[in-house]
């Protein structure tokens, strides 16, 4: 792609301004690339700091260490995470509570939140309240959260170029065992009484402190009527719109896993740049997985960046276009034998990324 092509790609949405104030929609593009190449794979320790340094990552999601299966780190432990990615040149600019992860309710240890089971909830939440209060003192100015029952759901593993396999979700493959989790069955309503519940203790604290909660999708997307006795609702891009709404704050949105997100659709190579155009100018995104699959919703494989269905040159123009300035992040690799870690996949990773960002930057 000539540079005349790029720049024209970019040049989406007109600019609307009225005495130096605008809406997050009609804000003036800015061309630059605004982006870093980020991560988020743990630990974060010297010997990962330094990997991550090798390959050109200059900002992380982090992970501090916490003391006595406290939900929450404290200042203290959050500083000492820093100071330690500082001698590496690596910059914290995201953390996530050691629960309401991407587990499944029947494994999770702390799962009060999402089964509505109080007071226990309300604990937890608190834990969450003062992870806002402690990152604003530290200085890192995101959190990355998961509101999920059923964690990440795939049917088994297919062949992939080389050695490298494919984690694959097949829809007519798959059967739940055991029919129900621990949660019984959650429909939507009670789905999203769930979620308000926490937003509505949550973000009005992260607006005190001025701090981003990033919310990944739920991965995959399942049919209405649910899976395992759940319905996923923030499994399609109705969803997600509907989430964002609920409350009106700079300080709440998406973890945009571009990768779930195209599970979603029935044609992602066509529909994804849209849906990033929605959430991008509405100022929604607050991380990128930036995550190439092949296929679509109900029957997919996660792949390399550079051979999916996605476009990831225009992706990126994308994310330009809107202004996005976070990170952009690799994730769910494929795996090998011989990289059992899935380092050598995320270092391709890495360096792809990194190279769409410099070759842009020279462009714009």
């Amino acid at each position: 792609m000539n540079r005349r092509k790029f720049i024209a790609s970019t040049t989406g949405a007109a600019t609307i301004s009225m005495r130096g104030v605008s809406s997050p929609a009609a804000q003036a593009p800015d061309r630059r690339v605004l982006m870093k190449l980020g991560c988020q794979s743990a630990p974060t320790n010297e010997t990962h700091l330094k990997y991550l340094a090798r390959y050109g990552v200059r900002n992380i999601c982090g992970y501090p260490e916490i003391a006595g299966g406290r939900l929450y780190a404290t200042v203290d432990e959050l500083n000492r995470m820093r100071d330690l990615a500082d001698t590496c040149g690596i910059s914290i600019d995201c953390v996530a509570p050691p629960f309401l992860e991407s587990s499944h309710v029947d494994k999770t240890p702390h799962p009060a939140i999402m089964l509505a089971d109080s007071p226990e909830r309300d604990r937890d939440i608190e834990a969450v309240q003062n992870l806002i209060r402690n990152c604003a003192a530290a200085g890192i100015p995101s959190i990355k959260y998961n509101m999920s029952l059923l964690g990440v759901l795939r049917t088994g593993r297919t062949p992939g170029r080389g050695d490298a396999t494919y984690s694959t979700w097949r829809l007519a493959d798959a059967h739940p065992a055991p029919p129900l989790t621990r949660a019984g069955r959650v429909d939507a309503d009670r789905f999203w009484e769930r979620i308000a519940y926490f937003l509505d203790r949550v973000i009005p604290v992260a607006n005190e402190y001025k701090i981003r909660m990033a919310c990944h999708p739920h991965d995959p997307g399942v049919p209405p009527e649910g899976y395992q006795g759940v319905v996923r609702v923030l499994g399609t891009v109705e969803g997600l719109k509907r989430f964002v709404s609920i409350q009106e704050s700079p300080y709440h949105g998406l973890n945009f896993c571009q990768g779930t997100i195209s599970e979603m659709l029935y044609d992602p190579g066509r529909e994804i740049f849209d849906v990033i155009r929605y959430f991008g100018t509405r100022r929604k995104i607050f991380n990128v997985h930036f995550r190439n699959i092949r296929g679509h919703r109900d029957d997919f494989q996660e792949v390399y960046p550079d051979e999916g269905d996605i476009n990831f040159v225009k992706a990126l123009q994308v994310y330009i276009e809107v202004g996005y300035s976070y990170l952009l992040m690799p994730d769910h690799v494929p795996k090998a034998a011989n990289d059992p870690a899935g380092l050598q996949s995320f270092a391709f990773c890495y360096g792809y990324i990194r190279g769409l960002l410099q070759s842009a930057e020279q462009m714009t």
